[in-house]
C-alpha cells in the first residue's frame, strides 16, 4: 500500500470513529429523554451497536500506531437532538436518523473492498456493514409505526404548492406590474383550488387502491371456498407476475394453496388513512402557497414583490429539499441545488411567458 493510500485509509478510519461515537452519544441522549419504553430500548440498543462499531475503528487505528482522542457530545448536537425529539416528534426524528444509513453502508463497503486489512478485520467490518443494513430495517419498521408516510405527504404537498404557485405569480407579475395585490389574490385563489384538487386526488387515489385490494382479497377468499384448484391457478399467476422462476412456481403454489391465509397475504394491504393523507396534502399545499404569494399583498409593484417572492420560495424549497434528503438518504446539498434550480427555472419560464403575452396582446396593468 502506498503512503498516500495509507494516509487516506487512516483519515477515513478516524472520521468513521468520530461518526460512530457521535451517533452513539446522540442515541444515548435521546434514550435518556424518551418516555416510550419501547423507543427507549431501541435507541439504547442502537447506541450500543454504534459504540461497538466505534471500538472497531479505534482498534483498527491503534494497530497502525494511531491513537484517537476521546470526546464529548457538544452542546449544539445535544440541542439539535433535543429539538428534533421534542418539537418535531419521534417520526421525523427517526427519519432524520435513518437518512445516513444507506450512505454508511456504501462508504463502509467501499472501504471493505479498497483497502488492505487482515482477515479478522475484514470479517468484523463485514459484520458492521450487516449491522448497518439491519439498522436501516429497524428505522424502516419504526417509520411505519410512527406514520412517517404522512410527513412525506406534507413535504411533497408543500413542494407542489411552492413550485406551481411561484410559477403562476411570476408569470402574472409580468402582466400586472402595477397591481401586485391582483397577482397575490390570483395566486391565492389558484392555490386554494390547487389544495382542494390535491387533497381530493390524494383521497381518491388512496381510497381507490384500498378498495381494489379489498376486492381482490375478497375474490381470493371466495375462490378458496369454492375451488381450491382454481385458487392454485390464481396463486401461480400472482407468483409469475412477481418474477419468480417457472421451476419454483408450481412447488410454491401447491404449498400455498393448502394455506389460505398465507395465499391471501400475497395481495398487498393499504395502511395509509386516506382522510389523514388528504388533510396533510391539502394543508401542505396551502403552506407552500404562502411563501411566493404573501409579498404581493404588501409591495407597491411586482418589481419589488417578485424578488422577495422568489427569495422566500427559494429558501422554502431549500428547507423542503433538506427534509426530503434526510428522509431518502441522499445528499442534502445536491437535492437543494436540484430543487431550487428546477423551481426557480419554472418561475423564470413563467415570467418569460407572461412577458410574451404582454408583448403580443398589450395587456399590461
Amino acid at each position: 500500500m502506498s503512503k498516500a493510500n495509507k494516509e487516506d485509509m487512516l483519515k477515513l478510519a478516524e472520521k468513521y470513529y468520530r461518526d460512530e461515537m457521535t451517533d452513539a452519544m446522540i442515541y444515548e441522549y435521546i434514550a435518556d429523554m424518551e418516555k416510550d419504553e419501547n423507543l427507549k430500548k431501541e435507541f439504547r440498543a442502537l447506541a450500543y451497536m454504534e459504540r461497538r462499531h466505534a471500538q472497531f475503528w479505534k482498534k483498527f487505528l491503534k494497530r497502525r500506531g494511531v491513537s484517537v482522542k476521546e470526546f464529548k457530545l457538544g452542546r449544539w448536537k445535544k440541542f439539535s437532538a433535543k429539538f428534533m425529539r421534542k418539537v418535531l416528534g419521534p417520526g421525523i426524528t427517526v427519519s432524520i436518523f435513518e437518512s445516513g444509513e444507506m450512505q454508511a453502508i456504501e462508504k463502509y463497503f467501499k472501504f471493505y473492498t479498497s483497502y488492505e486489512m487482515d482477515e479478522s478485520e475484514r470479517k468484523e467490518l463485514g459484520t458492521i456493514i450487516l449491522d448497518e443494513i439491519e439498522h436501516e430495517k429497524l428505522f424502516s419498521n419504526e417509520k411505519k409505526v410512527l406514520r412517517v408516510e404522512n410527513v412525506r405527504d406534507l413535504v411533497l404537498g408543500m413542494n407542489d404548492g411552492l413550485v406551481e404557485i411561484l410559477g403562476a405569480v411570476t408569470g402574472l407579475s409580468a402582466i400586472y406590474v402595477t397591481m401586485p395585490f391582483i397577482v397575490g389574490l390570483s395566486g391565492l385563489i389558484v392555490g386554494v383550488a390547487g389544495a382542494l384538487s390535491m387533497a381530493i386526488g390524494t383521497y381518491v387515489s388512496v381510497r381507490s387502491q384500498r378498495q381494489v385490494n379489498e376486492s381482490i382479497r375478497r375474490k381470493m377468499e371466495i375462490i378458496f371456498a369454492i375451488s381450491p384448484t382454481r385458487a392454485e391457478e390464481e396463486i401461480k399467476g400472482r407468483l409469475k407476475d412477481s418474477g419468480l422462476p417457472d421451476e419454483m412456481i408450481d412447488d410454491i403454489a401447491i404449498k400455498m394453496a393448502s394455506k389460505k391465509d398465507a395465499a391471501i397475504k400475497l395481495v398487498p394491504t393499504e395502511d395509509v388513512n386516506e382522510k389523514i393523507a388528504a388533510l396533510y396534502t391539502g394543508f401542505a399545499y396551502i403552506l407552500g402557497v404562502f411563501f411566493p404569494v404573501v409579498p404581493y399583498f404588501f409591495a407597491p409593484t411586482t418589481y419589488i414583490a417578485l424578488p422577495i417572492s422568489v427569495f422566500l420560495a427559494g429558501a422554502a424549497l431549500a428547507v423542503v429539499s433538506a427534509i426530503i434528503s434526510m428522509m431518502s438518504g441522499i445528499s442534502a446539498r445536491k437535492k437543494a441545488v436540484e430543487m431550487v434550480i428546477l423551481g426557480l427555472g419554472a418561475a423564470f419560464v413563467s415570467y418569460m411567458f407572461g412577458t410574451l403575452l404582454n408583448a403580443l396582446f398589450g395587456i399590461t396593468a
